[in-house]
């Protein structure tokens, strides 16, 4: 049976959805991914563009609101900052629960290079993590 995996972040505009991309891609056809904000700030282009870099086109993806899937009996809810940790409604399932704050790359100040440059670190940290997530909870 297929596991469902929930990835919370704030806005669900660019860590959640970067992790969403990935997860689909380790998981394969081990897990149903979603991915959810406790706000919908929509997809960050920045996000798209660099998940594209990598082979990964999430330019599909929507921005949804954590409420939309109250409904879904989880096995896993990953928060990937601290905001949605805190803000995360109860969630009245056996869902695990992990969380990893990844920096905020829709935050960063700069040259276009320089705030480029944050979206691929993060990209590649949230790359790893759920590459090992994967390995660690789904095999």
């Amino acid at each position: 049976m297929e596991k469902k995996i929930l990835i919370l972040c704030t806005g669900n505009s660019c860590r959640s959805q970067i992790a969403e991309g990935y997860m689909r891609y380790f998981a394969d056809n081990k897990a149903v991914i979603y991915s959810a904000g406790v706000e919908t700030h929509g997809v960050n282009p920045k996000a798209i563009a660099v998940m594209k870099e990598d082979g990964i086109d999430i330019s599909n993806h929507t921005s949804n609101n954590i409420e939309e899937y109250s409904n879904i009996d989880f096995d896993f809810v990953l928060t990937v900052c601290d905001n949605a940790k805190e803000r995360c409604p109860f969630f009245p399932s056996k869902a695990q629960k992990f969380h990893y704050n990844f920096p905020d790359p829709a935050k960063a100040t700069g040259t276009d290079f320089e705030i480029e440059t944050q979206f691929r670190i993060v990209r590649d940290l949230i790359k790893e993590y759920c590459k090992n997530f994967v390995e660690d909870n789904l095999n």
